[in-house]
């Protein structure tokens, strides 16, 4: 153990507009391929030594299986404090940045002596196998607005991005379950996001990806009556909105959501990945 007696990381948010599930018999090459928005709201990971293994998020005791996971790939219990900018269950990542920032945290409080895609692998496989996402983690290691060309955890899973950066407004209205979308029957929607991603890899511009995951949320048969209305709602007022995979939550370019009457949360796209912060 080093002598910093706790460690902390902050991870981006990440919102996916389209993909594709990917599975193997191996969590390292299981994953998606698609298309998103890393965020400027996200989550931080504080991991202190403990004789027991603690997770508490926003204040409250819970249970997070990708979490345990990390922690238990280390070999040690620790506390972890999470506190996230953004809603649980609703297409933000959380669980991916909560078992990344883990990972980046545990490294440093336990003298890991991992490298960067190590600890992305690791953080990967947790979600994996905990069901919780398939893509999120490799996304918020690289930051930007990430275009994920080949499935799995760095040494398989192949990343490009669109060189931008742009104001994102986003509103949820519930969450939805992740687990219940990628264990099921995922042809129809990954039919549905291999299209998508061959045409933003031809074109591969903010708009046009926002374009391509309103039609993928069509086609994949995942839109939900309030989604649909607000994305109807900001098209209506001259804007670009998508659903977030997955969840009940709408997210939108520039002033898009308050310009369609709503009251958004505002950030940004994110320029960079997890990393740990000074103390």
């Amino acid at each position: 153990m080093t002598e910093e007696s706790t460690a902390t990381a902050f991870v981006p948010g990440h919102v996916t507009g389209f993909f594709s599930a990917h599975r193997t018999d191996d969590p390292v090459t299981t994953g998606s391929r698609g298309g998103g928005l890393t965020l400027s709201d996200g989550v931080r990971v504080r991991v202190t030594p403990s004789q027991t293994t603690r997770v508490d998020l926003d204040g409250e005791r819970v249970g997070m299986a990708p979490v345990e996971h990390v922690l238990d790939a280390f070999g040690v219990s620790a506390r972890v404090t999470i506190e996230s900018e953004l809603p649980v269950g609703s297409g933000f990542g959380v669980s991916g940045a909560a078992a990344l920032g883990t990972a980046f945290a545990s490294n440093t409080v336990f003298d890991g002596e991992r490298s960067e895609n190590d600890l992305v692998r690791l953080a990967h496989v947790a979600e994996v196998e905990s069901g919780t996402g398939l893509g999120d983690v490799v996304s918020q290691a690289r930051g930007g607005v990430p275009i994920r060309i080949e499935p799995g955890a760095p040494g398989h899973g192949v990343l490009d991005g669109v060189p931008t950066s742009s104001r994102v407004e986003y509103v949820t209205f519930g969450e939805l379950s992740t687990a219940e979308v990628i264990e099921g029957d995922t042809s129809r929607l990954s039919r549905a996001g291999e299209r998508a991603l061959g045409e933003l890899c031809e074109r591969p511009t903010l708009p046009h990806l926002l374009r391509l995951s309103r039609r993928f949320a069509r086609e994949a048969g995942l839109l939900v009556p309030e989604v649909e209305t607000a994305i109807a709602a900001v098209a209506d007022a001259g804007g670009e909105a998508a659903m977030a995979m997955l969840g009940r939550s709408v997210f939108a370019l520039g002033t898009g959501l308050s310009d369609a009457g709503y009251d958004p949360h505002v950030c940004e796209t994110y320029p960079s990945g997890a990393h740990l912060e000074r103390l």
